[in-house]
């Protein structure tokens, strides 16, 4: 035993981390990857993705009245814009914790889903076992919304990538 004191602590005592000298702890950080120099690209599909999910939403909203009256096209309505939020509300968090620290885009991503899931889980879950006569309509509008959704985005992820 030298005797001094920082040899003398006990590793992964409250406030010093196991197997790391002090010394080492004093140092620069780590240099991390450098941000895009436009993060826009993260999130400039959404505009287009919001004015086809509106046009969708006044399909499902119009089909939903034609069929079933107004309480149909309110709940085709619904469901529509409840995906809308959803994807939106995922792009954006995504794309902040990307622009914030990449480590981010995992565990919040992963949170967000954990999230809207529950929620509409809850939301379907409760519309099923209700006597609610627009249940029907909101199920196809959320289906009809993720469809949708998903065949444009991927469409529109095609078109980005075969112009670069």
């Amino acid at each position: 035993m030298s005797g001094s004191p920082a040899e003398a602590a006990p590793q992964g005592a409250f406030g010093e981390l196991p197997g790391v000298p002090e010394k080492d702890l004093d140092g620069p950080l780590p240099d991390l990857p450098p941000l895009p120099k436009d993060p826009r690209w993260k999130v400039e599909h959404l505009g287009f993705m919001t004015a086809v999910s509106f046009a969708l939403l006044l399909c499902a909203a119009s089909v939903g009245f034609l069929v079933s009256g107004p309480t149909a096209a309110f709940a085709a309505a619904a469901g529509v814009m409840i995906v809308l939020v959803s994807h939106t509300l995922t792009t954006l968090v995504v794309a902040w914790a990307d622009t914030v620290r990449p480590a981010l885009v995992m565990p919040l991503g992963m949170l967000t889903y954990v999230v809207k899931y529950s929620l509409l889980g809850i939301i379907l879950a409760v519309g099923v076992s209700s006597d609610w006569s627009g249940k029907r309509a909101l199920g196809l509008g959320v289906v009809a919304g993720v469809v949708v959704w998903t065949a444009v985005q991927a469409w529109w992820v095609t078109r980005q990538t075969l112009r670069r």
